[in-house]
């Protein structure tokens, strides 16, 4: 209870922090005070109830929310990551704005004092009709009025009256407040138009087929007269409310088409209980190989009812690999095909979880095992066993660039072919999707391995 609680709440506190941030980017700094500004804080507040309500909501079965929901996630991400950008060019311009202020002429003081020295000069220069100059009474007063008292002008230029102080002009602004304005729409209308035109291209690629990718790994221990045997291997499928019986229809028609030796189902594969998506993964009943097909469990699994999926898979043809391994006898040779389940099985006790010891212990070293494991981070525990090859997804190779750099943080490959700590491991970027219906930089993607005897 309190670990929901605590989820719910962390989910509150991230959303509204993102969207209170991309209030203030597209609507308090592209607007006025006034009508609009009031209508764009009501719009932000709805998508950003809209986000954990579709989180939260798509698990209790209300499944029409997750278009909406889903693809404001989706945009949501991207404009978050391109304002982000945008900081820097954006603060460098407020920069050179704020130097551009209203310029006062360096003259204008020394002009206004000449001004008034000429001003004074003149009235001091000039003599009054009847006013004695230097001093001196007019000859001509009229006898019977007295000698006015005039100060003796001491020798030199005539005075200058001191002019007025000029009073301080007052401070320029900062800058223009109509040249922020629309430096902040210009970079809103960028992030905005981009945000929407990346996601479309990431639903268009979604919800495409997946692309055909083929690998050859060379391992070791293979038998000359099994070189060639191929995998098709697909993960992530992601059965679910965004997607149907049609999506599985075309996978297994993708997987038929290679005309494979195994194919391998390296989990989620639903997102949703029998009851609801049993139909729409009906389809996996034709899937075709010569030696078998294959599935281990991936984290979804175990949010989907686990237990009724391993006997639907089961009764579907898949044969689900629950910590343990099968013997594949082919071309005059012998190749071990283990699955342990996924880790998020842990917690649900009864060896729910991933047990190496159970699925390889006791095995012909001799002979090549092919490990598959839902998660990539498996790969550590797997070297340790000898495991020659694992087969992974779950990272969906990033699925949304750049969130394909935080993918990198926890598993130790993202998407293809590496060697760690003595074992391959090849990890596929998956089918289907899961949240946002989008895909960029990170295709769906179905592999056919080929294994060459080195």
């Amino acid at each position: 209870m309190f670990g929901v609680l605590g989820f719910a709440g962390t989910l509150a506190l991230v959303t509204g922090l993102i969207h209170l941030y991309l209030w203030k980017r597209l609507v308090r700094d592209t607007t006025r005070p006034g009508r609009w500004r009031r209508v764009g804080g009501v719009a932000v507040l709805v998508l950003a109830l809209l986000t954990p309500a579709t989180l939260v909501g798509t698990q209790q079965g209300f499944y029409w929310l997750a278009w909406p929901g889903y693809l404001w996630l989706a945009v949501m991400f991207y404009l978050l990551v391109l304002l982000a950008v945008l900081e820097i060019p954006m603060l460098a311009a407020r920069l050179a704005l704020r130097r551009t202020r209203v310029a006062v002429p360096a003259a204008a003081p020394a002009a206004a004092e000449s001004d008034g020295a000429a001003a004074g000069g003149a009235e001091a220069g000039a003599a009054a009709p009847g006013r004695p100059i230097g001093g001196v009474p007019p000859t001509d007063a009229a006898p019977d009025r007295e000698p006015a008292l005039i100060a003796a002008t001491p020798s030199g230029p005539p005075p200058t009256a001191t002019p007025p102080p000029v009073p301080a002009a007052p401070p320029a602004p900062d800058h223009d407040p109509g040249r922020r304005l629309l430096l902040a729409r210009g970079a809103a209308i960028f992030a905005g138009l981009t945000a929407t035109g990346v996601v479309g291209y990431g639903v268009r690629t979604a919800l495409g087929p997946p692309q055909l990718d083929r690998v050859q790994i060379p391992l070791a221990k293979l038998p000359r007269s099994m070189d060639g045997l191929r995998i098709a291997t697909v993960s992530d499928i992601h059965i679910g409310p965004l997607t149907g019986r049609a999506h599985t229809e075309r996978i297994v028609s993708i997987i038929n088409r290679l005309d494979a030796d195994l194919v391998a189902v390296v989990g989620d594969l639903v997102d949703g209980t029998v009851g609801e998506l049993g139909p729409a993964a009906a389809p996996l009943h034709d899937l075709r190989s010569r030696y078998g097909s294959f599935f281990v469990t991936g984290n979804h699994e175990y949010y989907s009812g686990v237990e009724e999926w391993v006997v639907e898979l089961d009764r579907l043809g898949l044969r689900v690999l629950q910590n343990r391994r099968e013997e594949i006898l082919a071309r005059g040779g012998a190749l071990d095909v283990a699955g342990v389940n996924d880790p998020t099985g842990e917690g649900l006790g009864n060896g729910a979880g991933p047990d190496f010891a159970a699925a390889l212990g006791g095995r012909d070293p001799s002979r090549p095992v092919v490990l598959l494991a839902h998660q990539p981070v498996n790969v550590h525990e797997a070297a340790r066993h000898g495991v020659d090859l694992q087969l992974s997804g779950h990272t969906h190779g990033g699925q949304i660039v750049p969130f394909n750099l935080l993918v990198g943080l926890q598993q130790p490959v993202v998407s293809g072919h590496a060697t760690i700590g003595g074992t391959q491991i090849y990890v596929t970027n998956g089918a289907g999707f899961w949240g946002p219906p989008v895909r960029v930089g990170a295709p769906p993607q179905v592999t056919l391995v080929e294994l060459r005897s080195a």
